[in-house]
C-alpha cells in the first residue's frame, strides 16, 4: 500500500504535537496553609493593610490602631509606629482614605480619658514588635508600657478580646467612640455589671456611617466613670451622652479578662444577636480554631508547591489579602442597612467596601474562578444598592456613596460574571440597572453622550474617564449582545471606541482635548487633572476592549512593541502633580497604581510573549516581598494582590468580559485550583529556575497548546496546564495566529477632527489648522454660523469666532464639534514675575486677561495654580487711562490644598517704574471653611493709569488642622481672571 506525503505528515504532525500521556497529580500542601500568611505584609511603606483579626470577607475587623491620622494611618496601623491606641473593631484594607477604626478598647492600669497622642500622659501604651505576633483570625501583643498581654480573635460580625493584666489590681478598660473619625451621636449604656452596648454614628469618608454594638465581659464591672467632655471622670451617664468611659474590673483571682463584641450597622439588639449567634459561650480558644479552620479552607482553593517559603508567603498572604474586602453588611436575621440608611431584609448575603475602579481588573475576575457562589451574591448587593439608592456603587462605604475614583465599574463586574455563567440573580434588571449607570448627566457623561469624549474644561481627569467609560461601556455591549438585544449592542460597541477621541496620532498618546485642541503644553511624565493618579504614560495603553484597534491607531503591532518597551525603559521621574499613589516604577510603568496592571501582558498581542515574561517575572521578585514593606502601592481592597495570584500561577485577565486569561510566566512547581464545581486545574512546571524563565512550550490537557492564552472554561472543566522552560527567549507564541485579540468590528464610529494649530485666545490673528486621525476622512467646517464647507487648507481668523467642525468617510460621521476663539484686546499685555505651575497653566501667559472666566472646579484646565509662591503680574493698558474698576479672582478649595491668599496689594503706575499702592485686600487665609467658592478682590475709581499691578501673598505652610500639615504641606494660590474698565 502507498502513503501519500501529505498524509504521512498530518500523521507526523499529530504524533509530535502530542506528548507520552502522564498522570500529573494535583498540588498538595505541606503544612497548614495559614502558616504561610504574613499578615504584616503591607503594614510597611504605603501598602496600608493592618494586621489584625478578621474572617473573610467578614464585618469585623479586630486589630490595633497604632496611627490616628495621614495617609498612611488609613489602616489605623504602621509597622513603623511604636504605640498603640488600642483595639477597634472596623478596618480598612490598602484603601487609600482613612476611616472606620470605631468602637475603640484599650486595658490599662488607670483612669485618663486621654489617648496620649498630645504628647501627655495618656491610655496609649508602647509596644515592640518582638512581643508581637498575628495569623489569619488571630492577634497578640504585649503592651510595654502597662505589662499587659492582649489577644484578639473574631467570627463574621463579633469577636473576643482576651486580656491578661499583670496583677489583680487596677484592671481598667478604655472604652472610647470619639476615637479617630468625626461623631455624629453616639451612646454608652451600662446594661448591668457584665454588659454594655450603645452606638457610634461618625462622619469621615463614609458621611453618615452608623455602627451599633454590644459588649459582654467575663468579669463584673466594680466600677465605670465617664467622660463628660472636659476630661474630669464622672459616675453618672443617665442620658448616655458620653463619648469615652473607663471600666474597673472585679478580677480578685486575677483571671485572664475576656470581652465579647457583636456589632451590627441596624441596631442594639442586632448587635447582640450577632454576638449570640456566632460566640455565645464558646472560649476564646474555639472561636480562634474556628477561625483558623474557616481561613484554611479559603486558602485551600488554590495550593502551590514550591521549596521557596518566601514566594509561598507572598501568594498566601496575596491570597489572604483578596479575601478581606468586600465586607459582610448584614446581621444573622438577613437585615441590613442599605443606601437609602433605612433597614431591609435580603435572602442573599449583602456586602459593602466595594473598590471597584481597583478590583473589577483581577480581583473579581479571581472571584470568578474560585468565589461563584459569593459572586453572585455581590451581583445581587449591587442590585439591592441600585434599589435603595438609586445607582449602582463606584465604591460604597457602610450604606454610603463615597463618589470616589471613576467609572461605573459594577458593570463589568456583572458582564464579566455572567458570560462566564455566574447568573443566580435577574439578569434584565442587571442589564438596566448597568445603563442607568451609563446614561447619567454626572461626572462628565453629559459630555461624553454629546461629543462622543469628554473635554478638559467640561470634566477633571476627562481622558481618564473617557478611556474607563469606553471600557465598560464595552462590557454593557457584550451582556446586551449575550441577551439578544440588538438596539443596546449597537449603541455600547459605538461607545466603547470613544477612546479613539482622546489619540493623538502625533505624540501616540492620549491626551486632554481643551476647548476641540490638544491640552497643552504637554508632557507626558506630567501628573496632572486630565489623568486620575497617573499620567499619559500611565492610561495611554487603556484599551482592553479593543486592543488590535489601538495597535492599528499606534501604526501596527512593531508601533506598539516600541511604545511599550519605551514605557518600561522611561526615566522612572514624574512631573507636576505629586501623587503618592504612583509607585512601583519600572521607567513610567507604575505597578502600585492599577491602571498599569494589564501593561505587560500586551506584548502577547504583538507576537512578543518572551517580553510579558521578562516583565511580569520582574514584577513578581521585585515589587513583592515577605516584609512589612513588601506591596509596592496600598494594597486596594485585594487586586494589588489578586496581580499576584493570577500572575504567578502563569495568566492574567487583561479583558473582563471576554473569558480570555493571557499567559504570562508561572512562577510554581505546581499549583492546583480546586473550584467550586468539583473540578481541579492544575499547573505544572518544569525546569523552573532563576534563569529558566522563558516558556519553551506549553501543553493543554495533553496537547501542545500554541496560542499565548486561556479561555475560562478550559480552567473550568479542570485538567492540566504544563508549562516547560528555557534559558533562551523562545519562539513559542510568537506568530500572528497565536496571539490573542481584542477587537471591535461591528458599528464603527469615525474619531471626531480637532484643531492641530490655533490660539484659542489670540491678538490679531491666528491661523486655524484643522486634523484628524482617521487616514482618509474628510473635514468639514463652518466659521460663525456660514455653511459648512470641505477643509482643505488653513484659513485666518482676525475677530471673535465660533468654529463647527465635523468629519465624514464612507457613510460614517462625527458628531459636530463647536470652538469658541476669543481676540485679546491688543493694547493689553500682561507680565508675570512668578512662575505658574505647568499643569496649571490655563492656556499660558495671557490666561489671566483673556476674558474667559472659570467655574468653581479647578480640575477644568481654567484657573492659573501657583504653588508656595507669591503671585506677582502686572497689566500694561497699553496708555494712561481712567480705571473704574478692577476685579480678581482667587479660588477656595482648601480640601484640594487651594486657599486664598493672605493678603492681596493693588498698585497702580503711569510709567511702569514708580508704584503708588491703591489698596490691601486681607483675606481670612488660615480659617477653615470646607466650602468651594470664588472670591474677588474688587476696587473702583483707580484714577488714571496705564499699569496695575497685583502681589497675591501665599499662605505657605498649610495650618495645622489641615490633613496635608503633618506631611510639611505647601498652598496653592489658584487666580483666574483680572478684570479692569
Amino acid at each position: 500500500m502507498n502513503f501519500k506525503p501529505t498524509f504521512v505528515f498530518i500523521i507526523l504532525t499529530s504524533f509530535l504535537s502530542c506528548k507520552e500521556s502522564s498522570t500529573i497529580t494535583k498540588a498538595e500542601k505541606d503544612q497548614p496553609l495559614i502558616n504561610y500568611v504574613n499578615t504584616f505584609i503591607g503594614t510597611g511603606g504605603h501598602g496600608h493593610t493592618y494586621p489584625g483579626a478578621t474572617l473573610p470577607f467578614g464585618m469585623m475587623q479586630l486589630s490595633p490602631d497604632t496611627r490616628l491620622e495621614g495617609w498612611d494611618g488609613c489602616s489605623g496601623y504602621h509597622y513603623t509606629d511604636s504605640y498603640i491606641y488600642g483595639f477597634s473593631h472596623t478596618h480598612l484594607s490598602g484603601t487609600g482614605i482613612s476611616d472606620y477604626g470605631d468602637v475603640l478598647l484599650m486595658p490599662t492600669n488607670s483612669i485618663n480619658f486621654n489617648n496620649g497622642a498630645n504628647g501627655k500622659p495618656g491610655y496609649r501604651a508602647h509596644f515592640s514588635h518582638e512581643y508581637e505576633s498575628a495569623s489569619p483570625g488571630y492577634y497578640k501583643v504585649k503592651l510595654d508600657s502597662t505589662n499587659i498581654d492582649v489577644e484578639l480573635t473574631v467570627s463574621l460580625r463579633s469577636g473576643i478580646h482576651k486580656y491578661r493584666y499583670p496583677s489583680e489590681d487596677n484592671q481598667y478598660l478604655v472604652l472610647d467612640l470619639e476615637h479617630r473619625d468625626k461623631l455624629l451621636d453616639y451612646k454608652i449604656q451600662r446594661l448591668n455589671d457584665y454588659e454594655i452596648n450603645g452606638y457610634r454614628h461618625s462622619s469621615a469618608w463614609a458621611k453618615d456611617q452608623r455602627l451599633y454594638y454590644h459588649l459582654k465581659f467575663s468579669h463584673p464591672i466594680s466600677d465605670i466613670v465617664y467622660d463628660e467632655g472636659d476630661g474630669i471622670p464622672v459616675v453618672k451617664n443617665y442620658k448616655f451622652e458620653s463619648k469615652k468611659a473607663v471600666l474597673k474590673f472585679d478580677n480578685p483571682n486575677n483571671e485572664p479578662v475576656v470581652i465579647k463584641v457583636g456589632i451590627s450597622a441596624v441596631d442594639e439588639q442586632g448587635a447582640k444577636d450577632n454576638l449570640n449567634a456566632e460566640i455565645g459561650n464558646k472560649s476564646f480558644d474555639t472561636v480562634k480554631k474556628e477561625a483558623e479552620d474557616y481561613w484554611e479552607s479559603q486558602l485551600n482553593k488554590i495550593v502551590v508547591e514550591s521549596d521557596a517559603i518566601d514566594k509561598k508567603t507572598n501568594f498566601y498572604t496575596a491570597l489572604y489579602h483578596t479575601m478581606i474586602a468586600p465586607n459582610r453588611y448584614q446581621d444573622v436575621d438577613g437585615r441590613y442597612r442599605g443606601m437609602d440608611l433605612n433597614i431591609h431584609h435580603a435572602d442573599f448575603d449583602y456586602y459593602t467596601v466595594f473598590s471597584l475602579w481597583d478590583t473589577y481588573r483581577a480581583a473579581h475576575p479571581l472571584y470568578t474562578l474560585i468565589e461563584q457562589d459569593r459572586t453572585n451574591h455581590f451581583i445581587n448587593t449591587f442590585l439591592a444598592k441600585y434599589d435603595e439608592g438609586g445607582i449602582m456603587p463606584m465604591w460604597d462605604l457602610s450604606a454610603n456613596y463615597t463618589d470616589c475614583m471613576i467609572g461605573y465599574h459594577a458593570v463589568p463586574v456583572i458582564a464579566d460574571a455572567y458570560l462566564k455563567g455566574i447568573k443566580n440573580y435577574d439578569a434584565e434588571k442587571a442589564l438596566d440597572a448597568m445603563k442607568h449607570s451609563a446614561t447619567r448627566n454626572k461626572f462628565g457623561l453629559e459630555a461624553y453622550k454629546r461629543y462622543g469624549f469628554i473635554p478638559v474644561d467640561e470634566e477633571s481627569e476627562s481622558v481618564s474617564k473617557t478611556l474607563e467609560y469606553a471600557y465598560d461601556d464595552w462590557t454593557i455591549a457584550q451582556m446586551a449582545k449575550k441577551l439578544g438585544k440588538v438596539d443596546d449592542y449597537k449603541t455600547y460597541i459605538q461607545r466603547a471606541q470613544y477612546y479613539k477621541n482622546v489619540f493623538d496620532p502625533e505624540s501616540k498618546f492620549m491626551r486632554g482635548r481643551f476647548r476641540n485642541t490638544w491640552f497643552s503644553p504637554f508632557d507626558p511624565y506630567e501628573v496632572n487633572f486630565n489623568y486620575t493618579e497617573a499620567n499619559a504614560w500611565q492610561y495611554s495603553f487603556y484599551v482592553p476592549q479593543d486592543i488590535n484597534g489601538f495597535m492599528n491607531l499606534l501604526g501596527g503591532p512593531e508601533a506598539l512593541e516600541t511604545q511599550l518597551d519605551e514605557l518600561f525603559t522611561a526615566k522612572s521621574e514624574t512631573s507636576g502633580r505629586d501623587q503618592a499613589d504612583i509607585t512601583g516604577l519600572i521607567g513610567q510603568y507604575a505597578h502600585g497604581n492599577e491602571p498599569s496592571h494589564h501593561m505587560a501582558y500586551l506584548y502577547n498581542f504583538v507576537g512578543r510573549p518572551d517580553k510579558t515574561q521578562e516583565r511580569v517575572y520582574e514584577i513578581l521578585t521585585q515589587l513583592y516581598k515577605n516584609e512589612p514593606d513588601g506591596i509596592s502601592g496600598n494594597e486596594d481592597c485585594g487586586q494589588m494582590s489578586a496581580w499576584y495570584v493570577f500572575s504567578s500561577m502563569g495568566f492574567y485577565p487583561v479583558t473582563p468580559g471576554n473569558n480570555q486569561y493571557i499567559i504570562g510566566v508561572p512562577f510554581f512547581d505546581k499549583a492546583s485550583i480546586n473550584l467550586e464545581n468539583g473540578n481541579v486545574f492544575t499547573i505544572k512546571t518544569y525546569d523552573l529556575s532563576e534563569t529558566n524563565r522563558y516558556i519553551d512550550y506549553v501543553y493543554l490537557n495533553g496537547e501542545k497548546l500554541h496560542r499565548t492564552y486561556l479561555m475560562h472554561d478550559e480552567i473550568m472543566d479542570g485538567g492540566t496546564l504544563e508549562f516547560y522552560m528555557t534559558d533562551n527567549a523562545a519562539v513559542w507564541g510568537s506568530r500572528d495566529r497565536q496571539r490573542p485579540t481584542t477587537e471591535i468590528t461591528d458599528h464603527i464610529i469615525l474619531p471626531s477632527p480637532y484643531i492641530e494649530k490655533g490660539n484659542i485666545t489670540f491678538r490679531d490673528s491666528t491661523q486655524v489648522v484643522l486634523n484628524t486621525s482617521e487616514d482618509d476622512a474628510k473635514i468639514y467646517f463652518a466659521l460663525n454660523g456660514q455653511d459648512f464647507e470641505l477643509y482643505e487648507e488653513p484659513f485666518l481668523i482676525t475677530e471673535n469666532s465660533e468654529v463647527k467642525l465635523y468629519s465624514e468617510k464612507g457613510n460614517l460621521k462625527s458628531p459636530v464639534l463647536t470652538t469658541p476663539f476669543f481676540k485679546i484686546n491688543p493694547n493689553l499685555s500682561i507680565k508675570l514675575e512668578s512662575e505658574y505651575a505647568n499643569q496649571y497653566a490655563a492656556g499660558g501667559n495671557d490666561a489671566l486677561i483673556d476674558g474667559i472666566r472659570s467655574t468653581k472646579n479647578y480640575r477644568t484646565g481654567s484657573w492659573q495654580g501657583y504653588w508656595n509662591t507669591d503671585l506677582i503680574a502686572t497689566v500694561d493698558l497699553g496708555s494712561v487711562k481712567p480705571i473704574y474698576n478692577l476685579e480678581v479672582n482667587f479660588l477656595r478649595d482648601q480640601g484640594a490644598w487651594i486657599f486664598l491668599p493672605k493678603a492681596v496689594d493693588i498698585f497702580t503706575s503711569v510709567d511702569g517704574n514708580n508704584f503708588q499702592k491703591q489698596m490691601t485686600w486681607k483675606f481670612n487665609a488660615e480659617g477653615k471653611n470646607e466650602t468651594i467658592d470664588i472670591e474677588t478682590v474688587h476696587l473702583s475709581k483707580l484714577g488714571e493709569a496705564r499699569f496695575v499691578k497685583i502681589i497675591a501673598k501665599k499662605l505657605g505652610d498649610l495650618p495645622e488642622w489641615h490633613i496635608g500639615h503633618p506631611m510639611n504641606g505647601k498652598s496653592w494660590i489658584f487666580v483666574d481672571e483680572i478684570s479692569i474698565e
